[in-house]
């Protein structure tokens, strides 16, 4: 127990007092998160989009600028993992079951309800592509990317530990990194990254349970996603214990598989030259509105400010939430790979498929809903993808590997959080102890379960906001950080490689030859 850090215990204590909170007192758990979700949203609804827009245009700053070329390690060092394996492994960690889950909802609701144009127009149904795209483009992965970016450079060139404080000494002292403030830097990191996973694990079990009532009949309420959760826990588990290269690796591997084999199969099902064209169309849109969509807060319209607050900013301090897990994982697995090439790698792919994904997805929804009489958004959530399969052929095979994408994408996600967790309370270490992977894979399901008790999807939410938000500081701070010892290297780099002044015999030489 010697590798256990503080970080470990007063994370556990403060993860299990707010679970038998949420089991004790539901509805009450319920309205704080609630309060508290509202209150960040409509008071800080301009920070969110300000920072994450500031990340962006940093990571692409770092794309241009001369130290893209400085390795996460060693200067010979070779990357540890293939670059399909490691878009595989980066992919799955960073979108997971969000993927599957809002594949189809998302631009369907949007469509119905967009965000400025009348519904069911096909005005609407641009704009629905279009902000689909943006909540799942480029700011989402610039989040990924900086936090992962940090971890490795300093884990790897600067041979610090992989934990969030290590990362902010050029800022805050190494002092102070080493001792109570650091413990409180850690501690608010595992505390994020344990509600970020448990709110998409969330979202993965009421998905299986939505797509096996809608095909088998099997009642969709709380005692079903139970048993999801336990089944899963005990998979995610078993993986776990078999390390990186080994579970993590096989199954981010086969999520690819069957992301593609889904892909393919709607592709092909589906309205595939108008899917084409609004892949095209949409991109388009999402370039030219960029900057219009980044800072857009409706401060003059009530009801265009709600709909920022439930979609964007919801999304953005989900993707911070999530920002500790994803970015550790992400530089775990990326040592040895230039800035350059990791920027870019983590910026620019995982993007292009997430939008070919909507592209195919959304369009297909959009569609269905146009051709039948039945509104799909009146459906829960975690069914509009089954009942969308429904109206389409090979509906029953759609489901079926829906359903396990959604399973192995569960396993994986709950599968790098627990090594994630295990490094960040045992002092960063590269290998944590089973017995400490086992804890917080528990820890992560009984969260989940706890959340689902006491509000479904909408508790998930709030629990997302409220824990992004003092994270959101500690990212600044990580910024600043990197951008100081970056300057640090460039000037090393700039003396490496500065001509040597040639002897004077040599100059006399040259002037005469």
């Amino acid at each position: 127990m010697k590798n256990i850090s503080n970080v470990f215990w007063i994370s556990v204590i403060i993860v299990l007092v707010a679970a038998v909170f949420g089991i004790v007192a539901p509805e009450s758990f319920e309205n704080v998160t609630g309060n508290l979700q509202a209150f960040l949203t409509t008071t800080f609804g301009w920070y969110y989009l300000i920072l994450v827009t500031i990340i962006v245009i940093f990571c692409i700053f770092l794309i241009f600028s001369p130290v893209g070329i400085i390795t996460l390690g060693k200067p010979d060092e070779k990357p540890e993992f293939s670059r399909v394996s490691w878009f595989a492994m980066l992919f799955s960690a960073g979108m997971g079951i969000g993927l599957v889950f809002w594949g189809a909802a998302e631009p369907l609701s949007h469509y119905m309800t967009p965000p400025l144009a009348e519904g069911g127009t096909n005005a609407a149904q641009k704009e629905a592509m279009r902000y689909t795209f943006f909540h799942w483009g480029i700011h989402a992965w610039g989040i990924y990317a900086i936090v992962a970016l940090v971890l490795a450079y300093f884990n790897f060139r600067k041979g610090e530990p992989g934990l969030i404080s290590a990362t902010l000494k050029p800022v805050l002292g190494k002092k102070a990194m080493e001792g109570t403030l650091g413990t409180i830097v850690d501690v608010l990191a595992v505390v994020a990254t344990v509600v970020g996973v448990a709110t998409t694990l969330g979202f993965g079990a009421t998905q299986i349970n939505g797509g096996l009532s809608f095909l088998f009949g099997i009642p969709n309420n709380f005692t079903t996603q139970f048993i999801i959760v336990a089944a899963v826990t005990v998979l995610f588990i078993i993986s776990a214990s078999t390390g990186l290269g080994k579970g993590i690796k096989i199954l981010s591997n086969a999520n690819m598989l069957l992301a593609v084999a889904l892909l393919i199969l709607l592709f092909i099902v589906g309205p595939t030259l108008l899917i084409l064209n609004m892949f095209t169309d949409s991109l388009g849109g999402y370039i030219q509105n960029i900057v219009q969509m980044s800072f857009r807060i409706a401060p003059l319209n009530e009801e265009n400010r709600s709909w920022i607050n439930g979609w964007t900013i919801f999304y953005w301090a989900w993707w911070i939430s999530w920002a500790p897990f994803v970015g550790i994982f992400i530089a775990r697995v990326s040592r040895g790979r230039t800035i350059r090439e990791f920027v870019i790698g983590v910026l620019l792919l995982p993007v292009l498929v997430s939008f070919i994904w909507f592209a195919v997805f959304g369009t297909s929804a959009i569609e269905v809903q146009k051709a039948v009489t039945t509104d799909l958004s009146t459906l829960a959530t975690e069914e509009v993808l089954f009942a969308i399969f429904n109206e389409l052929p090979w509906s029953k095979v759609l489901s079926i590997v829906a359903i396990m994408l959604v399973s192995t994408f569960f396993i994986t996600s709950a599968d790098s959080a627990t090594f994630v967790l295990g490094m960040q309370t045992t002092y960063g270490s590269l290998i944590p102890p089973t017995a400490v992977k086992l804890t917080w894979g528990f820890a992560q399901s009984i969260v989940a379960l706890v959340l689902l008790f006491s509000g479904g999807l909408q508790a998930l939410q709030n629990a997302l906001i409220v824990a992004a938000f003092p994270f959101s500081f500690i990212i600044i701070l990580m910024m600043i950080s990197l951008y100081r010892s970056l300057a640090k290297d460039k000037k090393e780099l700039e003396l490496y490689h500065k001509p040597k002044p040639r002897k004077k015999s040599e100059h006399y030489y040259n002037q005469n030859k």
